[in-house]
């Protein structure tokens, strides 16, 4: 089985509720096995738009699935929750994005792994650190932990 890592938001609607309702989707998937999830963070959101805050956190899973594949399930889910759009201002009732797969580095059209923005965004990086702060980040060859110190500064 794969390891991999999840990130969650939510910044409409009910937020929490949104993320437990993908986290039971997922969970209910044969093919994932969902092993920490971290603490739910409250964040502004990072839009030139105006936008309600975000509810963001962060998951590892076990699966037996592709990345395309588990791509395929997190867009649905996405659907079933309600996302219309899959812009980068677009509010979202539910974005699931995913940061890891192994240490595997994959650039498709659809999907770039690692998520190419993850070790400058606090929101992605405080919920990591909190479940995997050793992981290595197979591109920049820096712990998680080491990237939060850069970002957050303490």
């Amino acid at each position: 089985m794969k390891t991999a890592y999840l990130g969650l938001g939510s910044n409409v609607g009910r937020r929490k509720q949104n993320i437990n309702k993908a986290l039971s989707l997922l969970e209910d998937n044969d093919c994932i096995d969902v092993l920490r999830v971290s603490t739910l963070i409250k964040t502004s959101a990072v839009s030139k738009l105006p936008q309600p805050y975000f509810i963001n956190g962060a998951m590892e899973i076990k699966t037996i699935l592709t990345p395309l594949e588990l791509l395929s399930i997190t867009q649905n889910i996405e659907c079933q929750l309600g996302r219309t759009a899959k812009g980068t201002d677009d509010p979202r009732t539910i974005d699931l994005d995913i940061l890891f797969f192994d240490d595997q580095i994959l650039c498709e059209d659809d999907l770039i792994i690692p998520h190419p923005l993850l070790h400058d965004r606090e929101f992605v990086l405080i919920p990591m650190k909190e479940i995997a702060p050793d992981l290595i980040h197979p591109v920049l060859n820096e712990t998680i932990d080491s990237l939060y110190n850069k970002v957050i500064g303490y």
